[in-house]
């Protein structure tokens, strides 16, 4: 196991790397980079960090990290040369806040304040932590609001999610998983309405009713302790799997997609789905074996 010397060193060395690749003499694509140059890159190294877990790919992930560690320490070498803040500035930063709202791990500083019992659950340490930031942003004269830290530049299922945890910490949220799927349902029964009416009308309250569906929807993944982005990379995931494997299957009796009627691609579909369901335990779905 790494210590925390070896980690210190190691990062220190990041930095040291960084310092002289935009440093003059230092590599000419580096040099130009700017915060907003780098930010698709921010990105780009996210969703591979993101891809590496949802295949449980540890060699992947090792290296992914780097990449995004990376990413932020070339973000702070850009502010650092501006004279705004260093990167030892955001890790103080980060490391002070950690422990600032930990006071059940790190001492109780005002965690029993007003007679409350510490954190033991959770929904209860999210819930402290969300009025400890609250607090913190009144006592520096800063009003925001409960939802005004969601980034709009979130995903936006991901942005949903946030606002979810947002407004339950604050105690306005459905009491029960089965209090949202009644809210699918009435939101779905509002569709089924438009469409059988022959999907003509207002397009806009159509978009307004679908956007109520997906709210709902993701509402009630964070309920279920589901995070609804990852859950819908995997079904995009799987539905990608079964469709290709369609395709060959139909590619192998000599017939492309456009050659084939509705039928034969649902009758092949089908196939593909009992073939996964029927492969060995521990057999990759969607696996030639399993096909």
């Amino acid at each position: 196991m790494t210590s925390t010397t070896d980690a210190a060193a190691a990062f220190a060395r990041l930095v040291d790397l960084v310092r002289l690749l935009r440093a003059p003499g230092g590599c000419p694509w580096d040099r130009e980079q700017t915060l907003q140059t780098l930010r698709p890159f921010v990105l780009e190294e996210t969703y591979e960090v993101l891809e590496a877990i949802d295949h449980d790919d540890r060699q992947a992930l090792r290296e992914e990290l780097g990449d995004f560690i990376f990413e932020g320490v070339l973000l702070a070498q850009v502010c650092a040369e501006t004279g705004d803040f260093t990167v030892a500035d955001s890790l103080n930063a980060i490391s002070d806040k950690l422990v600032r709202r930990h006071p059940h791990v790190f001492g109780p500083n005002d965690a029993g304040a007003g007679g409350r019992a510490l954190p033991t659950t959770p929904d209860e340490v999210v819930e402290r932590w969300e009025e400890l930031k609250a607090r913190e942003k009144s006592s520096t004269g800063e009003h925001r609001t409960a939802l005004g830290g969601v980034p709009k530049s979130l995903p936006a299922l991901l942005r949903t999610h946030e606002i979810g945890i947002r407004a339950s910490a604050v105690g306005f949220d459905w009491e029960r998983a089965a209090d949202v799927v009644a809210k699918i349902e009435e939101e779905v029964e509002e569709l089924r309405e438009w469409v059988g009416n022959g999907a003509s009308g207002n397009g806009e309250r159509a978009e307004e009713e679908m956007g109520d569906l997906l709210f709902a929807i993701a509402n009630l993944s964070r309920k279920l302790g589901i995070e609804p982005e990852s859950a819908l990379r995997k079904a995009n995931d799987k539905f990608s799997r079964r469709f290709s494997a369609m395709e060959s299957r139909l590619r192998a009796t000599g017939r492309s997609l456009s050659e084939s009627s509705l039928q034969e691609m649902e009758d092949e579909w089908g196939r593909v789905k009992r073939a996964e369901r029927a492969a060995p335990a521990g057999q990759p779905e969607g696996s030639d074996a399993a096909r």
